[in-house]
Parts: structure tokens; C-alpha cells; sequence
């Protein structure tokens, strides 16, 4: 199998685009003219939240597991992750898929959602509290635990996992282009980075004159230092409703990646996140859950300091959709109070 340390490159996320063919949804890019006209840009949405099991991951997780099926091995038995939901989703579903059996690992506060999807596809899962153990750690006794053969594939430190969030980019900017568009500034938001590394991998390919500007909560902003001291820098788990992105450090591969292709790294507030939503679902009709506002509410940011200019070409990625729809009304309820 090959080595997770490995860098993924175009070809990578072009060999996944032909495996996720025939499984993933291409999603569709959307426009609003309210936005266009609030902020003086041209916006353009790629929704992930219409993505299969209501995000992004599955597009890694699939490809991942496919190849950990095929690669020179005897194959994979049993597969292993741990995550806080989308990405536990994506691999329950797609160890389904291949007819695998596999273990997830999550912190006992999963969003009820997120957790039981993941039982849903199928997926055994192992609780631990993220507030006081090492993910890491609990990976490696629970793997003692399970048959020869087991696969552990993390969450985004990963290269089939990141070619195959490339997809994500290469689709966007080849639609864009058959309208003749080409982005200026696209946003992104970073958890642990497998998303916006392999966006990058096909912008910087197909469009390399477009910035790409990453988006984590200012509650736990590990990238941000770690693109701005050239190392990556570890953190308490942050507390911020982007339960998508309560990451405590980039992984090796996509931090290489970032320092080549990202521009840079911001931050918004909960606060931003939760107009993000209620934009989303007022004006586009569309349920959006936190962590998939970064891209937008670091759009917002920029053109109001001033610098992203007027007219210019905005892409944003939806990551996704899977909130529960109690805390999405109560989040949403706050805001209107």
C-alpha cells in the first residue's frame, strides 16, 4: 500500500476523479445575486453539502479505501479511522461499499447526526473523550484489538484521502471554465487541511493564478501559526461550534502542501459562522453545518478590510451539510434574539 507519508500530486487526484466517477456526486456550483450585490464580487459555491453521506470526506474516504482493497497487499480486512463525524461517515459508508467491515473512533460528544449516520453505514463505533485523550493513542490499543489486516486510514494526513478532496477543486474550476470563469480568490476551510491541500493540488494545476485562502475559527487557529512560523504548531482542542475543524494540528502532508499552493490563513468567529448559516438557508435555501460557513464568513472578512477587490472572481466550497437540525435551529434562534 502505498506510504501515507507519500505526497499526493495532480495525477493522484486525476487517477481518483476515475474512481469516483461512477459513486460521488458532482456537485453543483451555485450563485446568488443578493450575495453578489452585498459584497461587490462575483461569488461562486461549490455545495458539498449535496455531496454523498452530506459532505466532502466521502470522495477521500471512498478513494482511500479503494485503494487500500487494491493495492499490492493482500488487501485490506477490516478498516480503521477516527473522526469527529464527516469523515467517520465517509469510511463507514464506503467500507460498506467494498464489503469491509470497520471501526471508528469518536468523541462521546459527536454530534447525534454525525454519529448516527455513521451506525447507519455500518460502522462499530468507539467512543473516547477528545478533551482528555490522544486520538493517536487510542488508535493504536484499539487497533491491537481488531484482526491481521486492519487498515488505519486517518482523517486527512493521507495521500488517497487528499487526491481525493482534490476532486472537489478540480471539478469547480473546470466548470468555471467551460463559462469562461476564473477565480480570483477561492476560500476554503481548514480542519486538518486534507481539503484545501488537495484543492490546491488541482488549482495551482488548472488555474495557477488563483489565491487560495484558508478559513479555521479563531477559537483554534493552528494553521494560521503554523503557515506563519514554518512549522506545525499543536493546540489544545478548540472549543467552537465548527465541529468540522476542532483539529489540534495540520498533518504532515498537507502542511507541505499548504506552505507550496496556500496564499494564507484566516480566521472568523462563531459568530460569522452562524450568519453564514442563516445566509445559506434564507437566501440560497440550503442547511449548512458550521464548519461548512468558513469559506464564506472568510470571503465576508476580506472584502470588508479591503482585500479582495471589487469585481473580482470568488469561489467558495461548501464542505458540508450534516447538522443536527435542533442545534442548527437553536444556533440560528440565538442569532435572531
Amino acid at each position: 500500500m502505498a506510504d501515507p507519508l507519500d505526497l499526493p500530486t495532480y495525477d493522484d487526484v486525476v487517477a481518483a476523479s476515475a474512481i469516483l466517477a461512477s459513486v460521488a456526486q458532482h456537485t453543483p456550483l451555485q450563485t446568488s445575486r443578493t450575495l453578489d450585490a452585498e459584497l461587490g464580487v462575483n461569488v461562486h459555491v461549490k455545495c458539498e453539502n449535496f455531496q454523498r453521506m452530506g459532505a466532502f470526506k466521502f470522495r477521500g474516504g471512498y478513494n482511500a479505501v479503494h485503494h487500500a482493497t487494491k493495492d499490492g497487499e493482500a488487501g485490506a480486512k477490516h478498516i480503521l479511522t477516527y473522526s469527529s463525524g464527516n469523515h467517520a461517515q465517509a469510511i463507514a459508508l464506503a467500507s460498506q461499499l467494498h464489503g469491509l467491515p470497520a471501526t471508528i473512533i469518536m468523541p462521546n460528544d459527536a454530534p447525534p447526526l454525525k454519529l448516527k449516520a455513521t451506525q447507519g453505514y455500518g460502522g462499530n463505533v468507539v467512543f473516547y473523550d477528545r478533551y482528555k485523550e490522544k486520538r493517536d493513542e487510542v488508535a493504536m490499543k484499539v487497533k491491537e484489538t481488531l484482526p491481521e489486516g486492519t487498515v488505519f486510514i486517518p482523517p486527512y494526513d493521507h495521500k488517497h484521502v487528499i487526491a481525493g478532496q482534490g476532486t472537489v477543486g478540480k471539478e469547480m474550476v473546470e466548470d468555471l471554465q467551460q463559462q469562461n470563469v476564473t477565480l480570483d480568490y477561492l476560500f476554503v476551510c481548514v480542519g486538518g487541511g486534507g481539503l484545501i491541500s488537495g484543492i490546491s493540488l488541482a488549482s495551482k494545476e488548472l488555474s495557477p493564478e488563483t489565491k487560495i485562502i484558508g478559513v479555521e475559527p479563531e477559537a483554534g487557529n493552528d494553521a494560521q501559526q503554523s503557515m506563519e512560523t514554518g512549522k506545525i504548531v499543536h493546540i489544545e482542542t478548540p472549543v467552537t461550534i465548527a465541529d468540522g475543524a476542532q483539529t489540534q494540528h495540520l498533518g504532515n502532508l498537507t502542511f507541505a502542501i499548504m506552505q507550496k499552493n496556500v496564499s494564507e490563513v484566516i480566521t472568523v468567529t462563531d459568530e460569522e459562522l452562524v450568519d453564514g448559516m442563516r445566509f445559506f438557508g434564507e437566501r440560497m435555501k440550503m442547511i449548512v453545518e458550521p464548519t461548512g460557513c468558513l469559506g464564506l464568513a472568510g470571503l465576508r472578512k476580506m472584502v470588508k478590510s479591503g482585500q479582495v477587490p471589487n469585481g473580482s472572481n470568488c469561489g467558495v466550497v461548501i464542505s458540508g451539510g450534516n447538522v443536527d437540525l435542533k442545534k442548527y435551529c437553536e444556533l440560528i434562534s440565538a442569532s435572531l434574539s
